[in-house]
């Protein structure tokens, strides 16, 4: 354990930047927004200033309308594809212009309760108020621009802003998309990785044909959401949202903002009360949603059990997402797969459609033990120490066999095992 303990912290000084952490200097040599909020988790076990600096960088990068991007492309690196180029937002520093899960919040949380437990509170503090209002401002982001029928929920525009790329939930949604004129183009991803893991051509040819929409409209968010092909609400994002209301709820109460505590109360009851369209009665479990069609994707992925984590608590939807959970744990060696083992589509190590993440893992093993499923919160977490003891910090695993797939000395990865994952047992 502390061998590992150190090869952790090895991992994250090593993707360090100076300000920032990179995934993986190989593969993804920028900022990432939902990856900079997991690393964080990770530096604060052994340099809580740096843990909070990952924050305030990425940060530095938010619009002026509240949006926080996917990536900041604080150095160029003329090898990635689609770097600042492609995207072309007229930002400085460059970034994309999508976003990502708002796990900001509920980091910003647990950093600050730890900061309090540690008798750090009021050297933090200043810090806390100046993240505050802008994680705010995206929240706000998140209820005006991606929120059309106020039900509480997150409409993704393009895949990659979910975090879980090239999930089969995407698949029917995205037929719409054009990609006639994509063009040709060189993928950084698949030079440095086996493409088995990867998602295909065609599918990123639909996430660029998405980028290529976002640009034509100068960015404009809004006017991108009344045109976009791609419009689905995303139960990953969703779920994400609800419970860092309640986590960004509990921050303006330490920080006595009264304004913003019942703006964020009325926040996370919309949220409760709307999320319920998720809800797919025939398969009796938390799915996506086409936006367009009003469809359901029909599909159980690791995101459908973040319903734990947003803190739902509904004695019959809770008991049909536990037997979900049973079946799929009898069918795998380690949980949670990133789609149903019994989907036909089931791929153990294509990127989002079947291998373990452990950044899933935390949220779905933390949600678990707050709702008072203690047995299923420490599989969860103890398959995820499994995983890395036994194939390293890899960016996902097989379900099956736990092989490494995508990056090494992945930097969220780490993370986890520092906060999360190595206190297992």
């Amino acid at each position: 354990m502390i061998e590992t303990d150190e090869a952790a912290r090895a991992i994250l000084r090593a993707n360090d930047r100076g300000g920032y952490t990179v995934p993986n200097g190989r593969v993804y040599p920028f900022q990432w927004n939902w990856d900079s909020a997991f690393v964080a988790l990770g530096f604060d076990t052994f340099d809580r200033d740096r843990a909070w600096t990952e924050l305030e960088t990425l940060f530095r990068a938010q619009w002026e309308d509240g949006f926080l991007p996917h990536i900041v492309f604080w150095k160029d690196d003329p090898g990635y594809f689609p770097g600042p180029s492609v995207w072309a937002t007229g930002r400085r520093p460059a970034t994309s212009g999508i976003t990502q899960p708002p796990v900001a919040a509920s980091v910003v949380r647990r950093l600050w309760d730890r900061a309090v437990e540690a008798g750090e509170g009021a050297a933090y503090r200043p810090r806390l108020e100046a993240l505050f209002p802008k994680l705010m401002n995206w929240h706000r982001w998140f209820r005006d621009h991606r929120d059309p029928d106020r039900r509480g929920i997150v409409v993704a525009l393009h895949p990659w802003e979910t975090g879980r790329d090239n999930s089969p939930e995407w698949d029917a949604p995205g037929e719409a998309i054009d990609v006639s004129g994509v063009g040709e183009y060189v993928r950084r991803d698949t030079s440095h990785l086996d493409a088995k893991m990867r998602p295909t051509k065609l599918e990123y040819d639909r996430y660029l044909a998405l980028v290529q929409h976002g640009r034509a409209q100068g960015w404009d968010h809004a006017r991108i959401a009344a045109g976009s092909p791609f419009r689905v609400a995303d139960v990953g994002m969703s779920m994400i949202l609800l419970r860092a209301n309640r986590d960004l709820l509990a921050l303006a109460q330490d920080l006595g903002r009264g304004r913003e505590e019942g703006e964020l109360i009325e926040l996370a009851a919309r949220g409760e009360r709307g999320i319920g369209w998720l809800w797919d009665e025939a398969r009796q479990a938390w799915c996506s949603r086409d936006l367009l069609t009003g469809r359901s994707s029909g599909f159980v992925t690791s995101a459908s059990f973040l319903s734990f984590y947003a803190g739902l608590r509904d004695a019959r939807r809770d008991s049909a997402m536990l037997g979900h959970l049973d079946r799929i744990a009898a069918r795998v060696r380690y949980l949670m797969p990133s789609l149903d083992p019994d989907d036909p589509g089931f791929q153990m190590i294509r990127y989002w459609r079947g291998p373990v993440w452990s950044v899933v893992n935390y949220m779905i093993g933390t949600g678990l033990g707050e709702a008072g499923h203690a047995g299923w919160a420490d599989k969860v977490r103890a398959d995820t120490l499994g995983l890395i003891e036994s194939s390293g910090f890899y960016e996902a695993f097989s379900p099956v066999d736990g092989t490494g797939s995508g990056g090494d000395d992945f930097s969220w990865t780490a993370a986890i095992w520092l906060a999360w994952a190595g206190t297992a047992g």
